[in-house]
C-alpha cells in the first residue's frame, strides 16, 4: 500500500445497521479510491442480518484500515441522534491528531474513484472551506440516477467530509434531528465555509431512498419537518 502523505490522511466513521444489501458497494468503491481512507471505523448498530459477516470479511481482508465497533441490538434503527451517538461511539476509538480531515460517512453509497482525492483538492485550494461533499443521486426503478436536489450552502449528510479543526471548532455534531443542518449554521458562525459541489468526479450514488431508513418516506418526511 502507498503511503499517504500526512495532509491527505482522512479517517471515516461509518454508523451503520442492516446494510448488508449496499455494504458491499460501499467497501468496494471506498476502497478502491486513488486516495484512501487512512482508517476507517465501522460502528454495526446492532445488526440482524448479515452485516456483520460481511464487516468481518473486510475487516479481515484490510486490517491496518477497518476497524469494526459492535454496539448491542437495541430492537430498531434509530435515525438522528441515534445515528450521531453511534458515530461517537466510533469516534472513541479515534485520535483525530493523526489525521487531516474526518468524515461521518454512510453506509448505503456507490463512491466515484476520485472522490476523496478531488474533496481535498478543493479544500487544499480554499483553507476556509471546512466541510464539503459533492452532489448526490439515487437510482430509479427505470435504472437512471435522479439528482437530489439540495442548496450548495452546506454539505449532504451522507457524506459530511471535515477538516479536523473546522470539526473541532464548532463541537462536532449535535446529537439531536437536523443535526446535518445545525452544522453548516456552526461552520458559518465561526468564519468556515460549508459547502455541497455539483463536481462530476464527485457525484455519489445513495443507493437507498432519502428518508426511508426507518419507516417509510413519508415517516421520513414528518422527521425532517419535526428537525427543522
Amino acid at each position: 500500500m502507498t503511503e499517504i502523505p500526512a495532509h491527505r490522511r482522512y479517517v471515516l466513521v461509518t454508523p451503520c445497521r442492516n446494510e448488508a444489501k449496499f455494504l458491499r458497494v460501499t467497501l468496494d468503491s471506498t476502497l478502491a479510491q486513488t486516495v484512501p481512507p487512512s482508517k476507517w471505523v465501522i460502528v454495526d448498530d446492532g445488526s440482524t442480518d448479515e452485516t456483520p459477516a460481511i464487516l468481518a470479511e473486510y475487516a479481515s481482508a484490510h486490517p491496518d484500515v477497518i476497524q469494526v465497533v459492535t454496539r448491542r441490538d437495541r430492537g430498531t434503527r434509530s435515525v438522528g441522534p441515534g445515528v450521531i451517538e453511534a458515530f461517537y461511539d466510533g469516534l472513541r476509538h479515534v485520535s483525530l491528531d493523526d489525521f487531516e480531515y474526518v468524515c461521518k460517512f454512510d453506509a448505503d453509497l456507490d463512491m466515484p474513484p476520485r472522490y476523496f482525492e478531488r474533496a481535498m483538492e478543493r479544500m487544499e485550494a480554499d483553507p476556509r472551506l471546512g466541510n464539503l461533499s459533492g452532489k448526490m443521486v439515487e437510482p430509479q426503478p427505470d435504472g437512471t440516477l435522479l439528482p437530489i436536489s439540495m442548496g450548495d450552502e452546506n454539505a449532504i449528510g451522507a457524506l459530511k467530509f471535515y477538516r479536523v479543526k473546522c470539526f473541532r471548532e464548532i463541537g462536532g455534531f449535535v446529537r439531536e434531528v437536523a443535526w446535518d443542518g445545525i452544522d453548516g449554521h456552526l461552520c458559518r458562525m465561526h468564519g468556515w465555509v460549508p459547502m455541497s459541489v455539483d463536481d462530476p468526479e464527485m457525484r455519489f450514488v445513495h443507493l437507498r431512498p432519502m428518508g426511508s431508513s426507518h419507516g417509510d418516506i413519508l415517516e421520513g418526511r414528518k422527521r425532517w419537518g419535526r428537525g427543522k
